[in-house]
């Protein structure tokens, strides 16, 4: 695989992750900028928190399928683990440094989520699941997002997946939960904020922090 193909899958993959999907979404069905209200991110909890779940819904879906399609890039135009790998890595580093927000983004879970699926889909269910329940019991997603990150990587390990998405796990893993410093550091001071739906009825100035 020549360096111009790898070039066009990591250049292609991440102008897919680059793409804004809770900010569009926000602005075009609910006239909403989720970079005004909440935690300021753009991501699924923000949108649930301030627009609702279903809206919250398609941001998650829409922000994982970045993943999946960045994986797919790679396997149709390189078709080796490396360059699916590759496309899964820049659809993430799309989605945490878009392009079309100079450079600022979400934390990369749902996208990362969407790769993981493709490559590794008996780990994915299992952290999901994991995710869900932390979600659950404690209301605080950022702090399940962190341990479920931490988690790839060693349920690889674990399953004996191969070397190179073992690689990728660790990768993803740092990826998520640097981006997830300033949640790390409200958690420790116990200021974090837990996870409420919101509404698109609300007043707005119930919703900015």
């Amino acid at each position: 695989m020549d360096l111009m193909t790898l070039s066009l899958i990591a250049g292609l993959s991440y102008l897919i992750g680059s793409i804004p999907n809770g900010l569009l979404l926000g602005k075009w069905l609910w006239n909403i900028d989720l970079r005004q209200f909440g935690s300021k991110n753009i991501g699924a909890t923000n949108a649930y928190r301030v627009l609702g779940p279903w809206p919250a819904l398609g941001v998650f879906i829409t922000d994982a399928a970045k993943g999946v399609i960045g994986v797919y890039i790679g396997q149709v135009l390189g078709n080796t683990p490396l360059a699916m790998l590759l496309g899964g890595i820049a659809a993430i580093a799309g989605h945490n440094w878009s392009i079309f927000l100079k450079f600022k983004g979400g934390r990369g879970v749902a996208t990362g989520l969407g790769v993981i699926a493709v490559l590794v889909p008996k780990v994915t269910i299992i952290v999901f699941v994991i995710w869900g329940f932390i979600v659950y019991i404690s209301r605080y997603v950022s702090l399940a997002s962190i341990i479920a990150a931490a988690l790839v990587p060693i349920l690889m390990w674990v399953f004996g997946e191969k070397l190179e998405f073992y690689y990728f796990g660790l990768l993803a893993a740092a990826f998520v939960i640097i981006r997830h410093k300033p949640n790390i550091q409200r958690l420790l001071k116990g200021n974090e904020l837990k996870i409420k739906a919101g509404t698109t009825k609300q007043n707005t100035e119930e919703k900015k922090l």
